[in-house]
């Protein structure tokens, strides 16, 4: 038992050193005043969007950058989408909206439209967004600025979370909290092993050249987690990238009730393992099973010990993502319990091939 206990408060510590790492080290993208006049090419592929693409393209028109072409992919979508998007561009000339191809066999559909929209892009860069975000002033500026400042190839943020059904609020933090209590960010950049590797296809911002020469997309076209794939190609060529928080220039709602998260996390969460399920299962079981067995010995220095680390984790976390740190502290014994449910079904959508995102089934 002792040896257990040994093992649990180990886990604990590391995680916790990670999470102090990240917030000292504040892994934000700097807001920044200068003003840039290169083109970027904003490529948003968009499937059944017809909820949120339009309040993502206005808040594109508000952006305080003027050199940018806007080109939307509606990848066969069977709601209104094309024609919102149609009289939207009607009405802007930096914006168009064209239909994307059937998806060829191999392919993962957000992989091929991406590949489909770079085709398109005339830019400088290229900077890949989701349908259902929206960004603020000073987002693009700041992140030229970063491709400038650190020679990369490929810049990618975490994006702010907006979160307003109680099922959001259960589920979506624990994005940021996986990250930020097992990678320490800053090293996606500074360690060049394509092994340090972490994305968010949220926000993936590349530089055009180098993605016409490599073809980013199509080399990843049937990966399920295609952000971070990318990110280790690119290390992997020895070129430079880095991954940061958004720092409020940028928020999205990825999902709107308990079920729809559970559904959208789990479709990628053991790909993330690289569908090593005694591994998976493992990290399960020392991130919720660990704090458990301390509070099964009720010894109330351990639990204090364990308590005071998980809490403190939890606001530390909060605050570097921008979210409510009370809210999270008082949810996170829901927040483990959706963790396991999303564990579980992601195990069982693999071993029965069930897994699906959008109408369409996504190979295991």
């Amino acid at each position: 038992m002792i040896i257990v206990l040994l093992i649990v408060f180990i886990f604990l510590i590391l995680r916790f050193t990670v999470t102090l790492f990240n917030y000292v080290s504040n892994p934000k993208l700097p807001r920044i005043g200068k003003h840039y006049t290169e083109k970027v090419s904003i490529l948003i592929p968009a499937r059944n969007e017809e909820e949120d693409i339009i309040a993502l393209l206005q808040s594109i028109v508000e952006q305080d950058y003027s050199y940018y072409e806007v080109v939307i992919l509606d990848d066969n979508s069977t709601d209104k989408t094309y024609e919102l998007c149609e009289a939207f561009c009607a009405k802007h000339r930096q914006f168009r909206v064209i239909k994307g191809n059937p998806l060829p066999e191999g392919w993962l559909g957000k992989n091929y439209a991406c590949c489909q929209l770079a085709q398109q892009a005339k830019g400088k860069y290229y900077l890949f967004l989701d349908a259902d975000e929206k960004v603020y002033k000073g987002l693009l500026n700041s992140a030229v600025h970063r491709m400038h400042l650190r020679g990369l190839t490929l810049l990618s943020l975490f994006t702010n979370q907006e979160m307003q059904t109680t099922g959001e609020k259960i589920v979506v933090p624990l994005m940021h909290f996986i990250l930020l209590n097992l990678l320490p960010l800053r090293l996606v950049f500074l360690v060049r092993s394509a092994s340090v590797s972490a994305a968010s296809g949220q926000f993936m911002l590349f530089d055009a050249e180098t993605y016409k020469e490599y073809q980013w997309h199509q080399l990843v076209k049937d990966k399920i987690v295609e952000d971070v794939e990318i990110m280790k190609l690119v290390k992997s060529a020895k070129l430079n990238g880095e991954a940061l928080l958004a720092n409020g220039m940028i928020s999205c709602r990825m999902y709107k009730s308990y079920n729809e998260a559970i559904n959208g996390f789990s479709k990628n969460f053991l790909a993330a393992f690289n569908y090593n399920i005694v591994g998976f299962a493992l990290y399960l079981l020392m991130i919720i099973g660990g704090p458990a067995i301390i509070l099964a010995t009720r010894n109330p220095n351990l639990v204090s010990i364990m308590l005071t680390l998980v809490v403190m984790s939890r606001v530390m976390i909060s605050l570097a993502s921008g979210q409510n740190a009370l809210r999270n502290i008082w949810l996170h014994p829901l927040q483990m319990f959706a963790l396991l449910h999303i564990g579980v079904t992601s195990v069982q959508k693999y071993f029965t091939k069930s897994t699906t995102w959008k109408g369409r089934k996504i190979p295991s």
